[in-house]
């Protein structure tokens, strides 16, 4: 790893916090003080050049700009460096993995994030592991000289998952992320075992730069079925203005109820353009509509299968594709493809 160059971007989130004397309220601090906390850093052989958000925003207010920030940092500064960790809250890190894995098209080069449960300056924190090997693992090569894992990745609690498969599991724990339908890219102990079988690599290149895919579309919406789920609200949903797709929870396999009212509002969406993607309410497997008849209906009604996707997936895939495309068959046929492992085909 000598003479390899690792760009830090920090956002903000807990691994920058301080806890406030008077009040004791986790508050942003500066970020080189958020450095001076982890002096292992200077026994890399790895030069590490740093960027910070000003002022450092918490992640519940992620939004497509801040994505269209990010992507954009990467890059202008993608020729610069051999890798990229980017410092994050947890609540929506999941989702910014995701939209970036979407946005960096034909990327070549570690985009890893990671943050803490703890702040970097308390006894107990997780963030002092994460950071180290974060960078240890953007730094890493193959024998041939490419990445090590070319893909935007969440590492934390000595994991290091696809971005656009993990979802946040656990406010408390330090295991925090999980990538349920999908094995770990690499799992760190005493030494780091990759899992090169499991990491994405471009199948054709254009160009030694990422295309960045802007704008983002953000008129899609989340619901979640359950029982008792009233018809009015449903059909309200439907005709929002400006509403072009629904990341639609159901039950297990995907599955809803076999009430006419919602086969006839979800055939009505259809006729709207409005694209319905069919995620399972449950963290692990995958939704399967053929399977019961209740889900054999939502597929008659135009419902989209989304397959083993995560919800932070399918959401910002949606607004990837609908940045792109305007015909929402389009979006459809993509929703039902890989584009860069976000599902399984």
């Amino acid at each position: 790893m000598t003479n390899t160059k690792v760009l830090l971007i920090y956002t903000g989130g807990t691994i920058g916090m301080n806890k406030n004397p008077l009040t004791g309220a986790l508050e942003p601090f500066d970020f080189e003080h958020l450095l001076s906390k982890v002096p292992e850093l200077n026994l890399f052989s790895i030069e590490i050049a740093t960027y910070q958000f000003q002022p450092p925003i918490d992640s519940s207010d992620m939004s497509p700009d801040f994505w269209q920030k990010l992507a954009q940092i990467i890059i202008e500064r993608y020729d610069n460096y051999d890798g990229f960790v980017i410092l994050h809250g947890t609540d929506t890190m999941a989702f910014t993995a995701s939209a970036l894995s979407f946005m960096l098209e034909g990327l070549q080069k570690p985009v890893i994030l990671t943050g803490s449960q703890l702040p970097i300056g308390q006894l107990r924190t997780d963030g002092k592991e994460n950071l180290i090997t974060s960078i240890e693992m953007a730094a890493a090569r193959r024998q041939d000289g490419t990445a090590r894992v070319p893909e935007v990745c969440i590492y934390f609690n000595s994991h290091l998952m696809r971005g656009n498969r993990t979802t946040k599991q656990s406010a408390d724990e330090f295991n925090a992320f999980e990538s349920f339908n999908y094995p770990h890219l690499a799992d760190a102990g005493v030494q780091i075992t990759y899992h090169d079988e499991y990491i994405h690599r471009p199948l054709t290149v254009h160009s030694k730069f990422p295309i960045l895919n802007t704008p983002l579309d953000s008129n899609v919406i989340i619901f979640s079925l359950f029982p008792g789920v009233r018809e009015d609200i449903i059909r309200h949903v439907i005709v929002t203005p400006g509403l072009r797709s629904i990341v639609m929870r159901t039950y297990g396999s995907g599955n809803a109820p076999q009430s006419p009212w919602l086969i006839s509002a979800l055939k009505e969406a259809y006729r709207r353009g409005v694209v319905v993607v069919n995620i399972s309410q449950c963290l692990q497997g995958s939704v399967m509509m053929g399977r019961y008849d209740t889900g054999y209906q939502l597929q008659e009604a135009g419902v989209v299968s989304g397959r083993d996707s995560t919800v932070e997936a399918a959401v910002t895939k949606l607004m990837y594709l609908q940045g792109r495309y305007d015909d929402p068959d389009i979006i459809r046929r993509f929703m039902n493809q890989s584009i860069c492992g976000e599902v399984s085909i």
